[in-house]
């Protein structure tokens, strides 16, 4: 599977990361601990545990605040 399109999304006063990759019958969020978002689709493993979530939902990754991707411009 390619990797997502990475979005972001303004809370409070930091961006958060988040792909959505699927679209199953419900919502799944998931946050992966400390890899970073776009990193966990080169690690087969993961890229494979993602793709199975995501054949039966919708699932939602994110990046846990502060220990991933930064958005280059301001939202």
């Amino acid at each position: 599977m390619e990797t997502p399109e990475t979005r972001y999304v303004t809370v409070r006063d930091a961006q958060v990361v988040f792909q959505v990759v699927g679209d199953g019958p419900s919502d799944l969020v998931y946050q992966h601990g400390f890899c970073h978002l776009d990193l966990q689709w080169d690690v087969a493993p993961e890229a494979a545990f993602n793709s199975r979530l995501a054949s039966f939902s919708r699932l939602i990754l994110f990046d846990r605040r502060g220990s991933g991707a930064v958005c280059a411009e301001p939202m």
